[in-house]
């Protein structure tokens, strides 16, 4: 009797574990509603484990913004450091190839002495295309002298044929030059470098008033400039690039004949297109002045590196 008591239980437990399962298989092939959370264990190991987010750093645009602003903090320092035992300067550059611009007291007036001359040439081309017509061979010639040799009496003469004074500034304004103002006596316009470098931008670019041929004319007489005169842009050039350049030196009176020492001009290659204006004055001597806007112009291509 006992085993067959034993044998009952035992069928029993069998019956009422064999219900337990089937109620949770049940639970489980329903898997509707909420079920599924019964099973704590065993659903976390059936799931596909969820990816980790992918950590994002800057931007290859974040990353070019430091580096310029990396590059922009070291000549500013480069700069200041060299301007401490120096006569005043300022520099701006303008990179063609990736649009950027930097300035170093670029809001500071100078006297112009020679590099007026791109303003009178630009203004020469202008006023003949607003008359439709191409240059006389008087006014190539003039405009040959006045930027390839520097010529002063040339200069005058294209001046006074042009309007004078009220005619250059008339140009100046069509050409978005705004921060200088141009002098009877040319050579004491005062100008900054951020015009000037805007000036040689309306030069080459194809949106400037100046059409094709004058903008060609512009950089064949600027490409050419006697050997002389060859100096301040052209020492930021490497081996094989290309420079476009006006100069100016005048021993101010004003200034106990200390000397004004300006330079304007484009460096161009295969990767590099810049444009350059480096102003000055009270330097001791017109060489101190040309190694002084030389040494600026090769800092801005040491630290901007372009």
């Amino acid at each position: 009797m006992r085993r067959t008591r034993n044998l009952i239980l035992t069928m029993a437990a069998v019956g009422i574990l064999g219900g337990s399962i089937l109620v949770a298989k049940g639970m489980i092939d329903d898997g509707a509603g909420d079920a599924g959370s019964v099973f704590t264990s065993g659903t976390v190991a059936d799931a596909a484990p969820t990816a980790s987010p992918t950590p994002t750093g800057p931007s290859p645009e974040e990353l070019a913004a430091q580096e310029r602003q990396k590059r922009v903090k070291a000549l500013d320092s480069a700069l200041k450091k060299y301007a401490a035992n120096k006569p005043e300067f300022s520099v701006a550059v303008l990179d063609r190839k990736t649009g950027e611009t930097y300035a170093y007291r670029g809001d500071e007036r100078y006297e112009t002495a020679s590099v007026v001359k791109v303003q009178v040439l630009a203004c020469l081309l202008l006023t003949a295309q607003d008359d439709g017509r191409k240059l006389t061979s008087s006014e190539k010639s003039l405009a040959d002298k006045m930027i390839r040799y520097s010529d002063n009496d040339s200069t005058t003469s294209l001046f006074v044929k042009l309007g004078k004074a009220s005619a250059i500034s008339a140009c100046n304004k069509r050409l978005g030059l705004t921060q200088t103002k141009v002098s009877s006596s040319w050579g004491l316009t005062r100008t900054t470098v951020k015009d000037q470098v805007h000036l040689l931008t309306e030069l080459v670019d194809d949106k400037s008033e100046l059409n094709e041929a004058s903008r060609a004319y512009a950089d064949k007489l600027m490409s050419t400039v006697v050997e002389d005169q060859d100096w301040g842009v052209p020492a930021a050039a490497k081996t094989g690039e290309n420079s476009t350049v006006k100069n100016g030196w005048l021993p101010r009176s004003t200034e106990n004949n200390l000397w004004i020492i300006n330079t304007v001009g484009r460096v161009t290659g295969d990767d590099t297109d810049v444009s350059i204006a480096v102003l000055s004055h009270t330097n001791q001597s017109m060489n101190s002045g040309i190694a002084l806007v030389e040494k600026v112009a090769k800092l801005t291509r040491a630290q901007l590196k372009y």
